[in-house]
């Protein structure tokens, strides 16, 4: 797939697993699939691929099928703020969508991943005409709110430790993204990203966490053991933790 492409022209008709993934299809009744599905597309962003960008005219209502974005925008001081991480099953954007108005946020590839998409004009019929659809956006826009408070409190933390604990517990919000499951893929780096930390501090604040018995650092993943206490977990001494690329999962 030549990377000279856009995004946007390397849009693609959806596999059955592919649509298998997308939360929302479910709650539709038949006769909405039959208007809806056709609609959709996807794409294979590769990393470092916008799906959105400040500035530009709502299209499509997003979501993630694999991999991992980011949504941040730029201060007047030209630093980047992070607003969240979208893994598997996360869609967004329905803000904007509702109100047609253009982007106010980028979203950004982390790594090689799979975005689908639903023209804003599906969206708009499906909300005129499904019932089940309404209560799925309303629970969006709901947790959404919830989403985006927390992670105001998150900015305030000055403890890293409390800033990683929280934005790790956050990529496991079930409403936002049940794609997520018992297994999320995540290195170090792109955790950092995420948080606005180092990749040193990172590491170091993940070390704590499996100090306090939170989580626990396997060859080449992380699983949560406590997902409660992640998300109430307070300062500790830190260890130092040697690690390359995390996968992490939550505990059955």
């Amino acid at each position: 797939m030549p990377a000279e492409l856009t995004l946007h022209q390397r849009r693609r008709d959806p596999t059955p697993a592919e649509l298998a993934g997308i939360p929302w299809v479910a709650v539709l009744l038949p006769e909405e699939r039959e208007r809806a599905i056709p609609q959709i597309k996807v794409g294979d962003a590769l990393p470092g691929d916008y799906v959105c960008r400040v500035g530009r005219p709502v299209t499509y209502w997003f979501g993630v099928i694999e991999g991992l974005l980011k949504m941040s925008n730029d201060n007047e001081q030209g630093q980047s703020i992070t607003f969240s991480g979208l893994p598997p099953g996360g869609w967004f954007g329905e803000g904007t969508v509702l109100k047609r108005e253009t982007y106010r946020y980028n979203v950004q590839a982390l790594r090689k991943s799979v975005v689908a998409g639903l023209p804003a004009d599906t969206f708009h019929w499906l909300l005129d005409h499904s019932i089940g659809f309404n209560r799925f956006v309303m629970n969006q826009l709901n947790e959404r709110l919830g989403q985006f408070i927390a992670a105001r409190e998150i900015d305030r933390m000055s403890n890293p430790d409390l800033r990683v604990a929280r934005s790790l517990a956050a990529l496991f919000n079930a409403v936002l993204f049940p794609g997520v499951g018992e297994v999320l893929r995540i290195t170090q780096q792109e955790l950092a990203y995420l948080v606005g930390l180092s990749r040193q501090r990172v590491n170091e604040a993940l070390a704590t966490l499996q100090e306090q018995g939170i989580i626990q650092v396997e060859y080449g993943g992380l699983r949560v053991l406590d997902m409660q206490a992640l998300r109430t977990a307070m300062p500790a001494p830190r260890i130092k933790l040697a690690g390359q690329p995390l996968k992490v999962s939550a505990a059955v």
